[in-house]
Order: C-alpha cells, then sequence, then structure tokens
C-alpha cells in the first residue's frame, strides 16, 4: 500500500513539475531565434532592460545582457566562415559592448550543421569562430580576453535534418567566461 502511494506521489510531482512552460522570450533566446536577425520583431525591450534606461538598476548578468542587449550570435552561409552583413553588425554591438566592459572575457564557440565529416566540421567550426574573433580584434577588442574554441557538428544549436535547423547551426556563439 505505501508503495503504491509513492508510486502515485511521484507521477504527480513528476507532472506537476511538467505543467509549467517557459515564457516565450525565454524559448526564443534558448533557441537563438531572437538574435537571429538583428533588429527584426518587436521594438519593445525586456523589463529589466526599460528600467535600466530609465536609470533604474538592473538585475542583469553580463550573460543576460550580451544576450538581450547586444546579441550572440553570428550566422554563416553554407561552408562558409566569411562574416556577413548582419554578423557585422553583431560584432560591432559586441566590441562596443566590450570596450565598456573591460574585465569580462569571452568565449566564441564555432559550430557547423550536420553535413560533411566530424574532421571537416571541426575545422569549419574553427574557422567561424577564429573568424569571429578576427573581426572583433580588429575593432580594437584585446586578444587575450577571448578564446575560441570548435564543436564543429557535434553539438547542434538546433536538432533537424531541415535547412532551418542547418542554418541555425552555421553559427558562432559569444559566451561570457
Amino acid at each position: 500500500m505505501i508503495l503504491r502511494f509513492l508510486a502515485v506521489l511521484s507521477t504527480l510531482l513528476v507532472l506537476a513539475a511538467c505543467e509549467s512552460t517557459p515564457d516565450e522570450g525565454a524559448v526564443a533566446e534558448s533557441t537563438g531565434a531572437a538574435q537571429s536577425t538583428p533588429g527584426a520583431g518587436s521594438s519593445e525591450r525586456p523589463a529589466v532592460v526599460q528600467e535600466e534606461m530609465a536609470g533604474g538598476t538592473s538585475a542583469m548578468t553580463p550573460s543576460e545582457e550580451l544576450v538581450q542587449n547586444v546579441g550572440d550570435r553570428v550566422f554563416y552561409d553554407f561552408d562558409s566562415a566569411v562574416i556577413r552583413r548582419d554578423g557585422e553588425a553583431t560584432l560591432q554591438r559586441q566590441a562596443q559592448w566590450l570596450r565598456a566592459n573591460p574585465g569580462v572575457s569571452i568565449i566564441i564557440e564555432g559550430h557547423a550543421d550536420e553535413r560533411g565529416t566530424r574532421e571537416y566540421n571541426l575545422a569549419l567550426g574553427d574557422r567561424r569562430a577564429t573568424a569571429a574573433k578576427n573581426y572583433l580584434v580588429s575593432l580594437g577588442v584585446d586578444p587575450g580576453r577571448i578564446t575560441t574554441i570548435s564543436y564543429g557538428k557535434e553539438r547542434p544549436i538546433a536538432t533537424g535534418h531541415t535547412e532551418q535547423a542547418w542554418a541555425q547551426n552555421r553559427v558562432a556563439v559569444t559566451l561570457i567566461r
């Protein structure tokens, strides 16, 4: 009887944990959708950012600020490590933010879509991360503050075997170290 009660209780706890869903902004942030096209979408800013702009104090961490206000993703075309115009805009905002936050160091992760060999995609991810780093350095960011790593196709950002998923995986992602 006690085992049956515990089984029912644990099932209810699991269901209760699954009941809530993340808010729309958290889903967009975790999938990278909020950063896929700079300037696209709503012009509304999160409440924390509005408070900060109004002169209030912000509860945002540097990582949250980078993702929400600056942009953490630079997307690439198929089989390319050439920075696109939208990527240049993101990297320019990152460089400005890094100059304003001199104590922050970053790591740039290079990713590739699932097509191609593991070795080829690791090299492509490295070229993408290095291209983003070199662009930031050309804008005056100290290269000692930037580390790069390639995950190739080993850590996909988006799952699926579609052009949309592949496009999300052809990316360099900037994270705070």
